[in-house]
C-alpha cells in the first residue's frame, strides 16, 4: 500500500473519492502479497496491482461499480472459480479482494496520511465481512486510533490486537464476534500496516558495503553505512546510502532504536570493531545480525564474544559466516548472497531450489489468532 500513498495524498488534497481494492487473503501461488492494492480514481485511471496483471480487468470493473454506488464488495478470484480463466488467474493461486470507496475527507483517512507523512508507524483496520459495520475503519498508531466501527468495545479490541501487527510490520486478518468478542468469527477485520521504513545498518565502509547498499535500497530499506574512518565513509563512495555515519560502530549502534525489522550487517572483520558492535547487536531486538569473515575468523570471533560474556544461546542469532551458499565471488554476488539470507530469515524459507521443493511458494497464512 505504501507505493500508492502519494496518489492517495493527492486525492486528499483534491477532496475526490476513489476506489481502493486490497488483497486481504491469499492461498497457494498467489502472485502478489496480502496488502497489495489497486487504486481507481474518478477519471478511471489506475495505479497499483493486485495480481501482476491476472485479475486487474475484472477488479477494475468492480472498482468502477463500487465508486459509483459506494457499496463495498468482497470477491474471491482463483482456479476453483468457474470464471478463473476469464479473469486470468491461472497461476494456481487464490486471492480475496475487498473493494471500497474511500472519501479522503473522513478523519480516519486523513490520520492515515498524516501518520505516514510524519514517519509514524500507522495501520488501517477495516471491517471487510460481517452482518454489519462492513467498510468501517480505524487508523491506528501506537498512541491511539482515529475512526470507529460504531462499537467502542470492538474498537478497543481491534486497537489492542493490531498493535502486534503494527510492530511487526505485517498485514493480517483478525476475527471477532458481532459485539467485539474474541474467539468468535462474525466479523472479519483486515489490518494493513504502513510502518516506518525498515532499517539496514552496515558497519564497514568497504566495496562489499557499496554492493549491499544498492541491494538494500532495492529491497526497500533505509540504509545506513557506518565506519570510524572518515576517509572511507563518504557520500562519494556510497551515493545510494540514505545516511553515512563516521563513528565507532558500537558507539553508534548503542545510540539507535532497533526493532525486529532492523537488519545489522558487520563487514569490518576486525576484532576491535566487530566484537563490540556484535555484542550490542545481539542484545538488541534486531531481526537479522550477520558478520562477514572466513570460518577461521568466525571461530576466533566466537571465542572473543564468549570472553565478553555472550552465551551460546545468544550466539545462535549470529549469521556468520554471512550469507547463503551461492558460490558468490564478487562483491555484487556476495551482496546477493547476504540479501538472500536476510529474506530467508525474515520469511522462514528453506533456501533450497524451488524446483526440488514442494508446498506453498509464497509462505504462510495471513490469518492470526485474536486471543
Amino acid at each position: 500500500m505504501i507505493e500508492f500513498l502519494n496518489e492517495m495524498s493527492h486525492a486528499v488534497k483534491a477532496g475526490e473519492a476513489f476506489a481502493l481494492a486490497t488483497v486481504v487473503k491469499t492461498w497457494n501461488s498467489a502472485p502478489r502479497p496480502v496488502g497489495s492494492v489497486m487504486v481507481v480514481n474518478n477519471a478511471g485511471e489506475v495505479s497499483g496491482s493486485l495480481s501482476g496483471g491476472c485479475v486487474e480487468g475484472a477488479a477494475y470493473e468492480v472498482a468502477q461499480e463500487v465508486l459509483a454506488t459506494g457499496v463495498a464488495v468482497y470477491n474471491s478470484y482463483g482456479v476453483s472459480d468457474d470464471d478463473a480463466f476469464s479473469v486470468g488467474l491461472t497461476c494456481g493461486g487464490t486471492i480475496e479482494v475487498f473493494t471500497e470507496r474511500i472519501d479522503p475527507k473522513e478523519t480516519w483517512f486523513a490520520e492515515l496520511i498524516q501518520g505516514y507523512s510524519d514517519k509514524v508507524g500507522v495501520a488501517t483496520a477495516t471491517v471487510v465481512t460481517g452482518p454489519e459495520r462492513v467498510g468501517s475503519h480505524l487508523a491506528i498508531t501506537k498512541s491511539g486510533y482515529v475512526g470507529t466501527t460504531g462499537l467502542a468495545r470492538l474498537d478497543e479490541a481491534i486497537f489492542d490486537d493490531s498493535l502486534g501487527l503494527l510492530e511487526a510490520g505485517n498485514a493480517g486478518i483478525i476475527n471477532y464476534g458481532a459485539h467485539g468478542e474474541r474467539l468468535e468469527s462474525d466479523l472479519t477485520i483486515f489490518v494493513n500496516v504502513l510502518s516506518t521504513q525498515a532499517r539496514m545498518i552496515i558497519f564497514g565502509a568497504i566495496d562489499y558495503a557499496a554492493a549491499l547498499t544498492r541491494i538494500g535500497k532495492l529491497l526497500g530499506y533505509h540504509v545506513t553505512v557506518c565506519d570510524a574512518r572518515p576517509i572511507f565513509a563518504t557520500k562519494k563512495r556510497f551515493p545510494q546510502a540514505d545516511e553515512i555515519v563516521v563513528d565507532w560502530p558500537h558507539r553508534y549502534l548503542a545510540s539507535q532504536e532497533i526493532d525486529s525489522r532492523t537488519v545489522i550487517v558487520v563487514l569490518t572483520h576486525d576484532p576491535k570493531f566487530d566484537v563490540p558492535v556484535i555484542k550490542i547487536a545481539l542484545d538488541s531486538s534486531a531481526g537479522y545480525i550477520g558478520a562477514m569473515g572466513s570460518r577461521k575468523t568466525h571461530l576466533d570471533r566466537l571465542v572473543r564474544l564468549k570472553e565478553e560474556g555472550v552465551d551460546d544461546t545468544t550466539l545462535t542469532r549470529l549469521h556468520s559466516p554471512i550469507g547463503l551458499d551461492l558460490g558468490a565471488r564478487t562483491p555484487d554476488e556476495t551482496a546477493v548472497s547476504i540479501a538472500a539470507e536476510i529474506i530467508q530469515t525474515r520469511w522462514g524459507g528453506t533456501g533450497i531450489q524451488l524446483r526440488v521443493s514442494d508446498g506453498s511458494i509464497h509462505g504462510l497464512s495471513t490469518e492470526i489468532d485474536s486471543r
